[in-house]
């Protein structure tokens, strides 16, 4: 096993604890490259605290999964569909016996999936194309099921109560569509070393999640530009966004796979700001916040990463 140079650290969440024992470099913040490796380049937070953390998770880690690279990420994969499916699995049963109104299932079906997605993150070994590649096969074959769903080709009753607004099935050819689409963006260009994938996915699922939730139940004052979002609800939305990003933002940095600072939560903040106003304009009803929100993140993350 090749050992990484000295002024470059090559963090995975399991590989095995010899890889901890280099002493540790506290670059500045920059944005994640790829080098001739296939392997992201990543900011290891230099306390004795955090690495002992993840030597302690390593160690658990690799007595749960294979020692095989290949097959380790083979199984990730399976777990991360299983836990997925797994969820979902639990808001069609609410949806099937009306638990909640069809609005509010939706939501937490929109909330829920992608945020449990990206906690099994570290799951996967490679921390380069591979393991983005093969992570991404799980939203990516939710978006083909869901596509097929959408065409008819495929009759699936559970999915489209908790999936869509009134039971048309077409419904799923957008909402549902683009929103396991851009997830699986986020997850295979930008993978768990960058901040961009981060912002998009938390401000598409917690912070567009929350602002329907809040606006419905306390979004009296309206927009003066858009009569069908309020205050409340953009408000909700750019705080959920950005306390969804830095939490994730922390827990990924637990792992290596970044370094967290200040100024990158600044920058998350802005992002989710903007992310919130977007969702707000007239043109986001129009086509659908599943596509303006991500793609204002995807946009501003690249400005400010």
């Amino acid at each position: 096993m090749l050992t990484p140079p000295r002024h470059e650290s090559y963090v995975n969440a399991f590989s095995s604890v010899k890889h901890f024992s280099h002493s540790l470099i506290s670059p500045s913040f920059l944005t994640p490259s790829i080098n001739f490796s296939g392997e992201l380049r990543k900011f290891r937070a230099n306390t004795s605290h955090s690495l002992k953390l993840r030597r302690k998770k390593t160690v658990a880690a690799n007595i749960m999964l294979p020692d095989n690279p290949v097959i380790s990420d083979i199984c990730a994969t399976v777990i991360t569909a299983a836990i997925a499916r797994g969820v979902l699995g639990i808001w069609e049963l609410t949806a099937k016996y009306d638990v909640f109104d069809s609005k509010l299932n939706r939501k937490l079906v929109h909330i829920s999936i992608g945020l449990v997605f990206m906690l099994c993150w570290p799951l996967f070994r490679h921390s380069g194309y591979r393991g983005a590649f093969l992570a991404c096969l799980v939203p990516g074959l939710n978006a083909l099921r869901v596509l097929l769903i959408g065409l008819g080709i495929y009759k699936d009753e559970a999915t489209v109560k908790s999936m869509s607004r009134f039971g048309d099935y077409r419904e799923l050819l957008k909402g549902p569509f683009y929103y396991a689409s851009a997830i699986s963006f986020a997850c295979l260009v930008f993978w768990r070393t960058s901040p961009i994938g981060i912002a998009a996915i938390c401000n598409l699922c917690a912070g567009d999640g929350l602002a329907d939730i809040v606006g419905r139940r306390l979004g009296k004052d309206k927009l003066p530009y858009n009569k069908n979002k309020s205050y409340a609800g953009s408000i909700a939305m750019a705080t959920a966004g950005f306390v969804a990003s830095v939490g994730y933002m922390h827990y990924l940095s637990a792992f290596g796979f970044m370094q967290e600072n200040w100024g990158l939560v600044f920058r998350l903040l802005v992002v989710s700001l903007v992310s919130s106003v977007v969702e707000s304009l007239p043109i986001s009803t129009q086509l659908d916040d599943n596509l303006t929100v991500p793609l204002a993140s995807f946009s501003t993350g690249f400005l400010l990463f």
